[in-house]
């Protein structure tokens, strides 16, 4: 027996409880009736104490339940060696896309059935499962989950042997790849389809702009790329105007004419922008100005307010910029929910260029901006959004309960990166204060095809030393432990409660 959290085998040690509980008895004392106490001889008060184990049945269930949960906490598993000669080969199939699976490969499908492949489903756990019981079961729905393909085939590379025939059949979509191409040795055939819902639309936001209009931005997808379309819709009204405005509790909401169910809030208010200076007048500028060019483009409301004195920065801020070397003002921490400010270190002279998300760099297909000045601190605060050549933060965002802050590595002048001067400064910005900096236009809706060559992993056949003819196969054995779990517990309570004396 195996587990997959071992850590929690430390939780054995809460046995002592009960231990204590029942070695520490404190006897009472034994009253005497006497006639008369006159002729006793007067003796030095003594008192005893004994450690006594009572009530064994019950401090062994106890031991018991506290055991089976450390090891249930533990995750167990049964991990035993099978033969490759006993099963012709695997296929793996992702359960929420097996029917849709089997409708544009079902001629695959029926010859590896046919062959004597043995059918798994492709996920964390590759629990074999009957083709053609599980195909007829009503209550099997497809429900997409979008999972990260490629860490799922490192984990099988990790279960089979090289020489053991396996095939994989999935969606061509690009949502179910994220990070890097794994390196197996598998004998992998992976054939692939693209899911009859490749078209989709859908309201992206939507919000007031500052003549009181609604500006609408509508996603589209299709299976070679995504794009997004801007609609402005005017207060009095357009009927042909592909977009329904409504009111949804009081609230207005705009959705689609051909999917009237699917609200979209309107956003009715300003965006609140403050920018704290002191001596970086400069950077001031080039900020002020991209921020100008987000409202001439978006046509939202924002209000942007300069300040040289913390204190006057009124509280509810959206967004404050910290344009300084001194640490951000405590009171003015709690006045905005996001906070974006340049960090305090040693400063050092670079030569490379600012990296930004991939997904970015994708859309807007621009070189990265060149820096050449970058405060370089050993322990960096938060989570990486940009970086350099080399790996070291630019960018980074710290959470917290109820403030989001970024620490800047640079500085908004000419003289620290090109950032100012290229057009694609504006843009990160709108990313970064109108959306999340993580956030992919593609998303849940991304219905973007990849190719083939894209999509496969990189075959290296040394890059596992095992036995070719075994197959690691894990056998789950948690439900047993909650099984004795629930009934030890139900022992216990009957146990204690049978022992538990009877008030007169």
């Amino acid at each position: 027996m195996q587990f997959l959290n071992p850590i929690w085998l430390f939780a054995i040690a809460a046995i002592s409880i009960p231990v204590v509980i029942h070695l520490w008895n404190i006897r009472p004392g034994k009253t005497l009736k006497v006639g008369s106490i006159a002729l006793i001889t007067a003796a030095a008060q003594k008192s005893s104490r004994s450690f006594k184990l009572n009530d064994v049945l019950l401090f062994i269930l106890r031991c018991l339940f506290l055991s089976t949960l450390a090891f249930l906490l533990a995750a167990p598993f049964w991990q035993r060696s099978q033969a490759t000669a006993k099963t012709k080969g695997w296929v793996l199939i992702p359960k929420a896309n097996l029917k849709e699976t089997y409708k544009n490969l079902k001629f695959t499908v029926d010859s590896l059935s046919k062959a004597g492949y043995e059918f798994l489903f492709f996920d964390e756990n590759f629990k074999k499962f009957e083709l053609s019981k599980t195909l007829n079961d009503s209550l099997l729905k497809d429900k997409p989950e979008v999972k990260n393909y490629w860490s799922l085939v490192a984990k099988l590379n990790e279960k089979l042997p090289p020489a053991l025939s396996v095939y994989l059949l999935t969606p061509n979509q690009a949502k179910y790849f994220n990070g890097s191409k794994p390196s197996v040795s598998l004998n992998l055939h992976w054939l692939t389809y693209t899911p009859a819902d490749s078209v989709s639309t859908w309201i992206e936001s939507a919000w007031f702009t500052t003549n009181n209009s609604i500006k609408v931005i509508e996603g589209n997808c299709r299976p070679s790329g995504t794009y997004f379309t801007s609609y402005i819709i005017q207060s009095e009204g357009d009927p042909k105007s592909p977009f329904v405005v409504d009111v949804n509790h009081g609230s207005p909401v705009v959705s689609l004419k051909t999917a009237p169910e699917k609200h979209t809030p309107i956003d009715t208010g300003a965006l609140r922008v403050a920018i704290y200076s002191d001596k970086y007048s400069v950077d001031e500028k080039y900020l002020v100005a991209a921020v100008q060019t987000i409202i001439d483009f978006t046509q939202r409301k924002v209000v942007v307010k300069k300040y040289t004195d913390a204190a006057q920065i009124p509280v509810k801020q959206d967004w404050l910029f910290w344009l300084s070397d001194k640490p951000v003002d405590a009171s003015a921490l709690v006045k905005s929910a996001h906070i974006f400010n340049y960090q305090q270190g040693k400063i050092e002279l670079e030569s490379s260029s600012i990296k930004t998300s991939s997904a970015f760099a994708l859309a807007y297909k621009e070189d990265p901006a060149a820096i050449y000045k970058l405060v370089k601190n050993e322990i960096s605060d938060g989570k990486p959004i940009w970086v350099d050549g080399y790996g070291n933060p630019v960018l980074t965002q710290e959470q917290s309960p109820k403030t989001t802050q970024y620490h800047f590595y640079s500085r908004f002048n000419p003289a620290w990166n090109d950032l100012v001067w290229s057009n694609k400064f504006p843009k990160l910005l709108l990313k970064l204060v109108l959306y999340h900096p993580d956030y992919e236009v593609l998303n849940s809706h991304d219905l973007t095809r990849i190719d083939h060559r894209q999509m496969m992993p990189n075959i290296i056949w040394s890059a596992k030393k095992i036995d070719n003819s075994k197959i690691i196969v894990q056998t789950d054995l948690s439900r047993y432990f909650w099984l004795m779990l629930i009934a030890v517990f139900i022992v216990e309570r009957w146990v204690a409660h049978k022992n538990k004396p009877v008030l007169k």
